[in-house]
């Protein structure tokens, strides 16, 4: 673990600055130009459908108090 933080940490100044200069790219420009929007409106409709299902089919109640309606068992002896 020791190794990975100082590495995450050593990530800064010059070794950042080659690192982007590096992964500078004109392929990534032109396609999310090309499939940017259509992947977010995909993401945003899925994400949408995915809550609007667990919200409606599941049954999940959402935040109900347990005050008044959870009862301690007599004790028996």
């Amino acid at each position: 673990m020791y190794r990975f933080a100082k590495a995450a940490l050593n990530l800064s100044g010059q070794s950042a600055r080659q690192l982007a200069v590096r992964q500078k790219s004109d392929l990534s420009t032109a396609f999310h130009a090309k499939y940017g929007s259509a992947l977010m409106i995909a993401g945003v409709t899925f994400c949408t459908g995915v809550w609007a299902y667990v919200i409606t089919s599941t049954g999940i109640t959402w935040n109900r108090s347990p005050i008044g309606k959870v009862q301690p068992k007599e004790w028996r002896e």
